[in-house]
């Protein structure tokens, strides 16, 4: 994936900029804003002032700021934005273990530790690819709309899992959720496609999670009730299990 490149001896140029918006928001933003304009054309401020400030609010949702990816083989990036509320062992979803994909490309039936990252109305909803490899499948499940923030909602919820097999060989499986507001899962990849870490894969709409299934003997580098960011935060190392505790302060 091009793009300037950054280090920790400071290279790079680093500045604040207005974030873009993703296109999706179009739709929304037009019809809010067009219906602030008409309102507005009548005299009717009681109307355009709300109209107004839901296409802010839109335009808000849908931004999609750069990101700088730490670049590393080893390295397991944060899909999304959003507060980790669970980690835990378990069985990973049956439609990244069958054996009707790719050759070779699934999930073992062993659990593997799965990492859950809420994302609120209020943080940035495209998600990005944790590693850089091959989509080697996407499998879509529609479902209910209970709160994503609950560990039903893997199993009960609309969502798409998404397996990327790494150059060496690593998969990494994660599944976007939507959740209680969320309505739509839009991808932005296809089975097949090569993608770099960090790179855009898609978004969900209006509020939603996404678990994360690390490899077979890698623990995650996060904690719970962390937040962290989608293509920046290094949420796990291939191979590596170290124990760490935080503090809440």
């Amino acid at each position: 994936m091009p793009g300037e490149i950054f280090d920790n001896r400071g290279r790079g140029n680093a500045g604040w900029n207005w974030p873009p918006v993703h296109r999706e928001s179009h739709k929304f933003a037009g019809a809010a804003g067009l219906a602030a304009l008409v309102c507005a054309s009548f005299g009717w401020q009681w109307l355009a002032w709300p109209f107004a400030a839901v296409t802010i609010a839109i335009l808000a949702f849908f931004r999609d700021p750069p990101r700088v990816t730490p670049q590393g083989e080893a390295l397991i990036i944060a899909p999304a934005d959003g507060l980790i509320t669970l980690i835990s062992k378990c069985l990973p979803p049956a439609e990244l273990v069958a054996a009707d994909g790719p050759a070779g490309a699934r999930l073992g039936p062993a659990p593997l530790t799965r990492v859950s990252i809420f994302m609120s109305v209020f943080d940035v909803h495209i998600n990005r690819a944790p590693i850089a490899g091959t989509i080697a499948r996407m499998v879509y499940i529609p479902g209910r709309f209970v709160s994503a923030d609950l560990d039903k909602a893997s199993e009960d919820n609309e969502r798409q899992h998404v397996l990327i097999t790494g150059a060496n060989g690593v998969m990494v499986g994660l599944t976007q959720i939507a959740g209680l507001i969320a309505r739509r899962i839009v991808p932005c990849v296809q089975p097949g496609q090569a993608v770099a870490a960090g790179q855009r894969i898609g978004l969900i709409r209006f509020g939603s999670r996404v678990d994360v299934y690390l490899p077979e003997g890698t623990e995650p580098l996060v904690l719970l009730g962390q937040r962290v960011v989608a293509g920046e935060t290094v949420l796990a190392e291939i191979g590596h299990a170290p124990h760490i505790e935080g503090v809440r302060q």
